[in-house]
């Protein structure tokens, strides 16, 4: 196990109407907050728009609200976020709703407090070192941002998409009702469940050894959503599953899976290169990128895929043939992608060519190699894109 350092503020509380509670937990920071949310039908005609107004006033709690969160984030809102907050000296940014909101929410935190553009913290030329209070109501389970120390945005004016990561964005409380989930489409809820495993594996394929007890825990974190994801699949109302994967994109996401190891991430990085080129879905882009990565750098730790194969997906090790359980474990994950009805080429998410490939394994590769298991170089990311189309 390697020397690490965890922390792990967010208050976290999972019941039928958490979301009632918004109120009394803003309270505890400030007596006004921002609302971001998406803005669209949904939170207005179930009601939830309604749930979250009244329970803040009932509070006690003055409400500014920025709707307009669009899948992939944009700076931009975020921008109109910070002076918003300025102008009407708000002390707490409420986020409701998925991975983006809660993205966009911490980008207007910690952008309050720093003089300079916003964007100078995804680029990398700044470092947040304080941030508003940030609350989630969180409504799909996925990216794991509601317990997370990071945020993503997309930079339309550069075509960028980027993150930053510091432990002030972590929010001060998550709010967790399944009912809030029990409406969510199957496509929502696939791409969600492909996330958060994609998160468990970006820590699991590591090159650090002896690292038992969180090879354990990634283990079960994904033997779990395997059980979770084939409930959901022959019934999306099944309430203690919705329960179960909400709990589970925190854990798998909140940095506890990943302490004492090594990490990979080149996956996430290549997908964000889709996201801001082709306006991909997050979700969509693992579930085409890990299969194919996994296959391209998996004789640069054939004992660790043969471990993956046997503990997550139950294949026999052929101890003659290490190579060909590594290979079947890949295999497995292909079949789970494809179980869920994710897309498996970037054909099915509207890639028609590689014209931009250098470009984004180029973009990829900006601040220097990637990956943890295996380092790859533009070159290896351009070879998987093309092994991906």
């Amino acid at each position: 196990m390697d020397q690490f350092e965890f922390t792990s503020p967010t208050r976290f509380i999972l019941e039928k109407d958490a979301d009632l509670l918004c109120g009394r937990e803003v309270k505890r920071y400030a007596d006004n907050v921002l609302f971001v949310h998406y803005g669209d039908k949904y939170i207005y005609e179930s009601g939830l728009h309604t749930r979250i107004t009244r329970a803040l006033g009932e509070a006690g709690v003055t409400c500014f609200e920025l709707p307009g969160v669009q899948p992939n984030p944009r700076v931009e809102l975020v921008r109109e976020g910070i002076e918003i907050c300025r102008k009407e000296n708000v002390g707490c940014v409420l986020a409701v709703g998925g991975g983006s909101v809660i993205d966009t929410a911490k980008g207007i935190s910690i952008g309050v407090k720093y003089a300079g553009d916003v964007w100078d913290f995804y680029s990398h030329r700044a470092l947040p070192k304080e941030a508003l209070p940030v609350g989630t109501v969180m409504t799909l389970p996925a990216t794991g941002s509601e317990g997370s120390n990071g945020s993503v945005l997309k930079n339309t004016e550069t075509n960028e998409s980027a993150d930053v990561m510091a432990d002030c964005l972590r929010p001060a409380f998550t709010l967790m009702n399944p009912d809030l989930t029990l409406t969510l489409p199957r496509r929502q809820t696939v791409f969600g469940i492909v996330d958060m495993f994609s998160h468990v594996l970006e820590r699991y394929f590591s090159s650090s050894r002896e690292t038992y007890l969180t090879d354990y825990m990634c283990e079960a974190v994904m033997k779990s959503i395997l059980v979770n994801a084939g409930i959901l699949m022959s019934n999306l109302d099944n309430y203690n599953a919705r329960a179960e994967l909400m709990w589970t994109a925190i854990v798998a996401h909140n940095g506890v899976l990943g302490t004492g190891r090594g990490q990979d991430w080149a996956t996430h990085t290549m997908g964000a290169q889709l996201s801001a080129q082709y306006n991909a879905v997050h979700g969509a882009t693992l579930s085409v990128l890990f299969p194919n990565w996994a296959e391209y750098v998996y004789q640069a730790n054939i004992p660790r895929f043969v471990q993956f194969a046997d503990r997550v997906f139950g294949v026999d090790i052929d101890l003659y043939h290490q190579e060909n359980t590594a290979k079947e474990g890949i295999q497995k994950l292909r079949e789970f992608f494809r179980f869920l009805g994710t897309p498996a080429t970037l054909r099915d998410i509207g890639v028609e060519n590689d014209e931009k490939f250098s470009e984004m394994a180029k973009n990829a590769c900006r601040f220097g190699k990637i990956g943890g298991l295996k380092i790859l170089d533009a070159d290896d990311v351009e070879a998987i894109y093309r092994m991906s189309l």
